[in-house]
């Protein structure tokens, strides 16, 4: 057999042959060629030639109606696409799973009086589930996106709807020179269901795993709790944030620079469960790691291939899934895995929980974490993004709460103030300057009460972009990059009645600490703590080596 030499084409090709498509109508057209010609080689798929696109687009249905599967119907590009629109429109309102694909024109010849060439991304968005471009890939991260999207667009059309994938590709339109479809990635998934035994038997691969992994992201607090986790730790190695895990998680990410060349600790079965990650380096250290699966946990069954190498969306309730594997495990000998990890992470926790840094953001955030802890009531944590939610993952012995959705700066007191007013608990929110002064008007708020308690971490600038590798070559980096500054809170507290403190040294931070987490008040406190950007790299610095010469 000979295919077309478009490297999206036969993705495409080999994706929808994975996902069981079996069936295609096909429209006439010079653009189209390629594809209609992979479509008649590959063995799988019996081609139905039908010349008027509209009436395509209905024989197409009909067919899918009978056959309860996904249909492919086939067109070249320009008008032809638009003439499918009915039949799309009438697939979306019956649920009838229908894939348009549509050869296309580069996005560089849109609207340069081209032949048969319009906008055609997304031109059918208002009667589908799924509209994707699968654009010619010149390098693995462009080969990746082209299969992550050919493998949405299929499983969205076996959720029953239209969907649309428009393939761009120049000229030369009809060398067809590859001997076979490549080997490509199949993303599996399934319907949601509430049975806890349906969703026991689809974790069931992990319990034969040599070298098992969770990784738990955002959750709401009460899912990850101290308990299951502690039972799990002992079959799979676990690795979670504090905005993931009630127990606070680990500091796994500053573990990673130690571990992750040594072949013992690499996984060969990994399960996410949750939302965002903060944690940079287990996104690039499980991107790197080729042919392990990689299973994903989703109520709502969307794609999200964080670590790149995705083979299964299990759809069901994350809550639901921790208990699965809780039981999957029950009565399980401890695994060697799994020990291996705990140890090291031990030594991790160990080390940060014994550490004295010098006045610092990070002794700041550490003695409050532990002034909190100390408190006879417990408190809800708000933790801005940036350094503070990085600070929270050393320290914190319970679940923070961040805008991490989106990773912004804006709106960490507003939603800490929001909190505050929900409850009558006190509620600690730890946030840097620019988010701070960003977000002062927070503070203008008739609601606001004594239970907010904010700790502003003010080193005149954006302190982060000190640690990013190659940045300090820019002559922009901190005036302009950082943003930096010489504002202070005291009048923005003074003008909206917040009691404030500052720290500039260990004396000053200790004793705000105790004011800012034990003391009573009927008005919300801030305590501002004044460093500098040198001294704060410089003391996460030593963290780090003194953790290095440990592991």
């Amino acid at each position: 057999m000979n295919y077309s030499d478009k490297e999206n084409i036969n993705i495409l090709c080999a994706v929808m042959l994975g996902h069981g498509i079996t069936r295609a109508v096909v429209c006439p057209g010079s653009r189209n060629a390629p594809i209609v010609h992979n479509l008649n080689e590959c063995p799988q798929i019996t081609c139905y030639p039908v010349t008027d696109e509209r009436s395509a687009g209905f024989f197409a249905l009909g067919m899918a109606e009978q056959l309860r599967e996904p249909v492919v119907v086939c067109v070249t590009s320009g008008t032809a696409l638009l003439d499918l629109a009915p039949a799309v429109a009438e697939a979306l309102h019956r649920h009838l799973p229908l894939i348009v694909i549509s050869a296309d024109r580069p996005m560089a010849h849109i609207g340069q009086q081209m032949g048969q060439t319009i906008d055609q991304p997304g031109a059918l968005s208002r009667f589908t589930l799924k509209d994707v471009n699968l654009i010619e890939p010149h390098d693995d991260l462009t080969h990746w996106h082209c299969n992550r999207l050919a493998n949405e667009a299929m499983i969205a059309a076996k959720q029953g709807g239209p969907v649309h994938i428009n393939v761009p590709y120049d000229e030369p339109l009809f060398n067809f020179t590859v001997d076979s479809l490549p080997q490509e990635r199949i993303i599996q998934t399934g319907a949601i269901s509430p049975d806890e035994m349906a969703v026991f038997e689809s974790l069931k691969p992990v319990k034969s795993a040599e070298k098992p992994m969770l990784i738990i992201g955002q959750l709401p607090q009460g899912v990850a709790t101290r308990e299951c986790l502690e039972a799990m730790k002992q079959h799979i190695a676990v690795l979670a944030e504090s905005l993931g895990a009630d127990d606070g998680g680990v500091p796994f990410d500053e573990l990673l620079p130690n571990v992750e060349h040594d072949t013992e600790f690499e996984p060969d079965y990994v399960i996410y469960v949750g939302g965002t990650l903060v944690s940079k380096r287990i996104k690039a250290y499980l991107r790197r790691l080729e042919n392990v699966p990689m299973v994903q946990v989703s109520e709502d069954g969307e794609i999200h291939d964080t670590f790149g190498h995705l083979t299964q969306v299990i759809r069901c309730d994350e809550r639901q899934a921790l208990k699965a594997l809780d039981k999957l495990f029950d009565g399980e000998p401890s695994h060697p895995f799994a020990n291996r990890w705990n140890e090291a992470l031990g030594k991790t926790q160990a080390h940060f929980d014994a550490l004295r840094p010098d006045f610092s953001q990070m002794l700041a955030v550490k003695l409050a974490l532990q002034s909190v802890q100390e408190y006879g009531e417990p408190f809800v944590l708000h933790f801005a993004n940036s350094q503070p939610v990085r600070l929270a993952n050393l320290f914190a012995e319970q679940h923070v709460r961040c805008n991490r959705g989106v990773n912004g700066i804006e709106g960490s007191t507003s939603a800490a103030a929001g909190c505050a007013a929900a409850t009558d608990g006190r509620i600690l929110c730890v946030t840097g300057d620019l988010s701070f002064f960003y977000d002062q008007n927070a503070l203008w708020n008739s609601n606001l009460r004594g239970n907010l308690r904010i700790l502003l971490l003010n080193n005149g600038g954006g302190g982060i972009f000190a640690q990013l590798p190659g940045l300090e070559a820019s002559p922009a980096r901190d005036t302009m990059i950082a943003a930096g500054h010489r504002t202070h809170a005291e009048g923005c507290c003074a003008q909206h009645a917040v009691e404030y403190r500052a720290a500039y040294g260990s004396e000053d931070l200790y004793s705000g600490i105790t004011w800012l987490i034990q003391d009573d008040s009927d008005r919300p406190r801030l305590l501002e703590v004044v460093t500098d950007v040198a001294r704060d790299r410089h003391v996460w610095q030593q963290a780090s080596e003194a953790l290095n010469a440990k592991i």
